[in-house]
């Protein structure tokens, strides 16, 4: 007699698969066909990992380091910068670092609020915001021109006129790989990208013969990821109409 089990089938309990920096580089390493790693392998696979980072971020592959920020914005106001771009974290607890402002790489879906409610600002330009002849006009700001320096600053048009919190959506530097057991900061379906990405970093030195091959697999790879990671809204086209008269 049959004693197989004809009930619901069992599955593993837990969903927290991730490799850590080491892990990584093995995979990339055994991708090059590479078994052996000096200490030297490791330390400019993980240099590699960082200026693999630096460029996915050049490339907009980041949208999983979005977090909402808030800065007070008091009367007199005409620019922010430093500590005062944000003055809470994403935990929502007070933050007085400058350097934390350095993190930001892009800044969108800014509103300056107060007790009468949200209102919608307009991004604008270095050319618009030169434009404007008189800076120190007040009124509620409605634009704001997010310069991209080192530390990035924000300056409002029109100067504030009474106190606001300005909120906003920054897009944050993603954090360095710096230890063997650290995890990076990417989401889990993104390690397939990841690995591809360090296996072609790693062949360029190592492995040339690999190159092509690991090449075309990383470019697979990021489209891939890239494609997933876009904010997904909902649309509507209204067609055009033209009116004829006779």
């Amino acid at each position: 007699m049959s004693n197989l089990n004809t009930g619901n089938p069992s599955y593993s309990a837990t969903a927290g698969f991730i490799l850590d920096l080491d892990s990584l580089i093995e995979e990339a390493f055994e991708r090059c066909g590479l078994q052996d790693r000096t200490g030297y392998e490791l330390k400019t696979a993980r240099r590699s990992m960082n200026l693999m980072i630096a460029e996915w971020a050049n490339r907009g592959l980041n949208l999983w380091t979005i977090q909402q920020r808030e800065a007070t914005v008091t009367a007199g106001t005409q620019m922010i910068e430093g500590a005062t771009l944000y003055s809470v974290d994403s935990a929502g607890n007070a933050t007085t670092d400058a350097n934390d402002s350095s993190q930001i790489i892009v800044l969108d879906s800014a509103v300056m609020s107060n007790s009468s409610g949200d209102f919608s600002m307009t991004k604008i330009g270095r050319s618009t915001y030169l434009d404007y002849t008189v800076k120190s006009t007040q009124g509620r700001p409605a634009q704001y021109y997010f310069e991209r320096t080192i530390l990035p600053k924000i300056y409002f048009f029109p100067e504030a006129d009474a106190t606001y919190t300005f909120k906003y959506y920054a897009s944050l530097r993603m954090t360095d790989i710096n230890a063997y057991t650290k995890n990076a900061q990417i989401p889990f379906r993104f390690l397939p990208c990841l690995v591809a990405g360090l296996s072609y970093y790693v062949a360029i030195k190592y492995a040339p013969d690999r190159v092509p091959l690991l090449k075309g697999i990383y470019d697979e790879e990021f489209s891939r990821a890239a494609s997933a990671d876009v904010e997904k809204a909902s649309y509507s086209m209204v067609p055009r109409q033209t009116l004829y008269f006779s």
